[in-house]
């Protein structure tokens, strides 16, 4: 009891939920990009464990995580392509493409890795990004490492929640590309290019999940590991409906999912006697939690996971 009344207890807590929240929010707008389109990706786990290899093997070699970064979303889009190609060209099911995705790219990453750095007992590591530890606030400790002493994709998620709330929103592009995703049929008949935005949302899509993935292995670990996605591609999903498809809420809810796994990280390394796995579930079980809760009455796109055919009239 006397460790939930410690102060830093609570703190470290909360420094650690930006940092883990952070690759959430990557690939939570990635798939509201998608879904705003009416392309439902379940994709995701696979497009960033694609763009964490990346990362990591392009940081690994040029020192540099910036790079990292870069490739990271490059892959990203390649791999969505993929997808893109097979659901908006083909009109595939989008369910069935997502999931090739989440079977294909794990396997790729796995057998491009195994191929440039064999079976090691010890893992290579890359350069990791550092923080910006900015001059502010170094009096609060507490408030300087919360709020200026963190990555710069931290400042940069951050900032794209706002920008995406402007974006659909406040310009006409945004409701151009809302529209594809409430109802193409219409917006076609209106001279917008139905074919042409949803390939750019799964470019949009690739490249935010393929930067969260690429975020895990330059900036919050320093290394690869198989797996080291762990459903993240699903949380963000579930996040998307617990935000009620807004920027606004979607940020919420991965600040929330982030809470709960840094605490269960605390809770493990404090609370040895009880198996880990007890604690590793917490994350997942307020995801399910959410979904149940705020997956009741849907209010995605009205379009959403429905192939678009040209000629079709409703």
């Amino acid at each position: 009891m006397s460790l939930f009344t410690n102060l830093q207890f609570w703190q470290d807590i909360l420094i650690s939920t930006v940092r883990m929240a952070t690759p959430l929010l990557f690939v939570s707008l990635a798939a509201l990009f998608s879904e705003k389109a009416g392309m439902v990706n379940i994709g995701l786990d696979g497009i960033m464990e694609i763009g964490a290899l990346a990362g990591f093997m392009v940081c690994y070699l040029t020192k540099n995580p910036a790079m990292g970064i870069l490739a990271g979303m490059c892959a990203g889009i390649l791999i969505n392509m993929i997808y893109a190609c097979c659901t908006v060209s083909l009109c595939g099911e989008q369910i069935v493409y997502g999931m090739v995705l989440n079977i294909l790219a794990p396997a790729l990453a796995a057998f491009i890795y195994r191929a440039y750095f064999g079976i090691n007992s010890s893992l290579p590591q890359d350069v990791q990004m550092g923080t910006l530890n900015l001059p502010i606030l170094r009096g609060h400790t507490f408030l300087h490492d919360l709020l200026f002493n963190q990555t710069p994709m931290v400042y940069l998620v951050f900032a794209l929640v706002i920008l995406s709330a402007l974006f659909f929103n406040k310009t006409r592009v945004g409701l151009m590309y809302r529209a594809v995703g409430e109802y193409p049929q219409a917006a076609e008949t209106l001279g917008i290019n139905v074919i042409r935005m949803k390939y750019l949302a799964c470019a949009l899509c690739g490249a935010l999940a393929g930067v969260g993935g690429a975020y895990l292995t330059t900036c919050y670990v320093n290394t690869y590991t198989n797996g080291i996605i762990a459903g993240r591609g699903f949380i963000a999903l579930t996040a998307v409906i617990f935000g009620r498809w807004t920027s606004t809420g979607i940020m919420l809810a991965c600040l929330l999912f982030g809470f709960f796994d840094a605490l269960q990280l605390r809770l493990q390394v404090v609370n040895t006697t009880t198996p880990y796995q007890l604690f590793q579930m917490i994350p997942y079980v307020v995801t399910l939690l959410a979904l149940v809760i705020f997956g009741i009455q849907k209010a995605g796109p009205k379009a959403n996971g429905k192939a678009f055919i040209r000629e079709q009239r409703s």
